[in-house]
């Protein structure tokens, strides 16, 4: 695919962005280099190869999954915030924080 340099302001008026005459053909060699790669890679015949998700045939290690620390839902709970009622009780209720609404 051959670009012109009319593409390439194309593309930067397109992108918003201002480019020069120099910047311009600066550009212009650099995304023709990168086309040409592209096609080179596109021309080469991959019948037959398999997709691989690493280049190389490695497992991750993995630990074990096991609990390492205790519930303390109710040690926490226990220190929560008191509720704004004038009572000293947490502000918990079934196990879960109680936050004061703020969407109406």
């Amino acid at each position: 695919m051959a670009l012109s340099i009319e593409d390439i302001k194309k593309i930067a008026h397109l992108a918003r962005i201002e480019v020069s005459e120099q910047e311009a053909s600066a550009t212009l060699s650099k995304l023709s280099g990168i086309l040409g790669l592209i096609e080179q890679m596109q021309a080469v015949d991959t019948a037959g190869i398999i997709p691989m998700s690493h280049s190389q045939d490695l497992s991750q290690r993995l630990r074990d999954d096991v609990i390492s620390k205790t519930n303390q839902r109710e040690a926490f709970q226990a220190i929560a915030p008191t509720l704004n009622n004038g009572s000293n009780e947490p502000a918990v209720a079934d196990g879960l924080y109680l936050v004061p609404k703020v969407i109406e």
